[in-house]
């Protein structure tokens, strides 16, 4: 079960904006990823428990942050209930549906589930709709996204050779563009996010085909 840290800074400036600190792992029916954010000062900011079944749809998702919690998952489409924790019948909660394939967030957890999904090929391309909760205030917002799967290079490592996947990943509705690194189930690099420590080796995405 590979533990680690990323760093999360300003993608345009570089400003940090904190940490991740993070378990996964696959289980019988899926893979569960579980974290806590804090700010440069070491506050916590939140925390993500996503757990995708064996075709990486999101089986089960919690998100706490700001005062806001967010708990869905894939319900003909995906659904999800957003509350003040403190009070989650209270006048804040709301319910949400919509038709798309995943969820989407702050967390590197959502671009290693989104890739999961899609399955490509090296060369390939996929659109995706996704509903995304970021920020503090856990707002969520539908939207697609292109991934195209550039190459799939292997590099050796001290533990063995590593298949390290690139992909471009582009917002449909603003085109703006970006690169993501992936091994296994970690994220190397991605825009405003970098990979800091890893206690053992990523694992390879399972296949319970």
């Amino acid at each position: 079960m590979p533990n680690g840290r990323y760093s999360l800074h300003d993608p345009h400036d570089g400003t940090p904006l904190g940490s991740e600190r993070f378990s996964c792992a696959p289980g019988p029916a899926g893979w569960r990823y579980v974290s806590k954010s804090f700010t440069p000062d070491g506050d916590q900011l939140g925390t993500v428990d996503l757990t995708l079944d064996s075709r990486a749809r999101p089986l089960r998702l919690e998100l706490r942050s700001g005062g806001w919690q967010v708990r869905g998952g894939a319900v003909d489409g995906v659904a999800w209930v957003r509350t003040d924790p403190a009070d989650p019948t209270g006048p804040a909660a709301s319910e949400g549906h919509d038709h798309a394939h995943g969820f989407a967030g702050d967390s590197p957890a959502f671009l290693i589930a989104t890739a999961r999904l899609l399955r490509l090929a090296e060369g390939g391309s996929a659109r995706v709709r996704l509903v995304g909760f970021g920020g503090q205030a856990l707002a969520p917002r539908t939207f697609d996204q292109g991934w195209t799967l550039q190459s799939v290079e292997q590099h050796a490592t001290d533990g063995g050779p590593l298949l390290v996947e690139r992909y471009q990943v582009a917002d449909l509705e603003t085109g703006e563009q970006r690169e993501v690194h992936l091994t296994g189930d970690v994220l190397l690099a991605a825009p405003g996010i970098e990979l800091e420590e890893l206690d053992s080796p990523p694992n390879p995405w399972p296949s319970w085909e």
